[in-house]
């Protein structure tokens, strides 16, 4: 059975959303994509964090995005849940108030590349329907208990990516 969400305090949701947590985020995603590709995927394709540390730990790959600005690749390490072809993202961001960077990039262009340790595939994402986002909450969820909690953390809508092939 399911755990409830762990709710945060005040302060603990001003912590999560501050430019410091913010700043954490990005250097030690900088660091698992440098660990990822420097090794194949032999470290940092699993992570180990959050609340399913006494559990088999959920995969991580790695999303590469065009910056909407910058029009430079972008890339992110995502936990993710594969079904075949596709891959489904979660644009979750630890629940913080505001959506991560590679969800807007995606949002100007769908093309991505999406690596699961040496394979690379071309996908084209768009946003779950509500239909298919309650079919893939529970598979997250199991996947990632700690999913569940981000959902309480924050307002948004968190948004859930239907990657299929290009």
């Amino acid at each position: 059975m399911a755990k409830p969400p762990r709710p945060l305090t005040p302060k603990q949701v001003e912590g999560l959303n501050s430019r410091a947590a913010g700043t954490a985020i990005k250097w030690m995603s900088r660091f698992n994509v440098w660990a990822f590709k420097a090794t194949g995927g032999r470290i940092g394709a699993k992570w180990r964090g959050g609340s399913n540390r006494f559990s088999a730990p959920p995969p991580v790959g790695i999303l590469t995005t065009i910056g909407r600005k910058s029009g430079e690749a972008r890339e992110s390490p995502l936990l993710f849940l594969r079904e075949g072809n596709r891959v489904v993202l979660v644009a979750s961001q630890g629940g913080r108030a505001t959506n991560p960077m590679w969800y807007l990039n995606i949002q100007a262009d769908p093309r991505i590349t999406f690596r699961i340790g040496k394979e690379v595939l071309t996908l084209v994402a768009r946003d779950a329907t509500d239909a298919e986002r309650e079919q893939y909450w529970p598979k997250l969820d199991a996947l990632y208990p700690d999913f569940a909690n981000y959902r309480s953390y924050t307002d948004r809508k968190i948004p859930i990516l239907i990657c299929d092939p290009a």
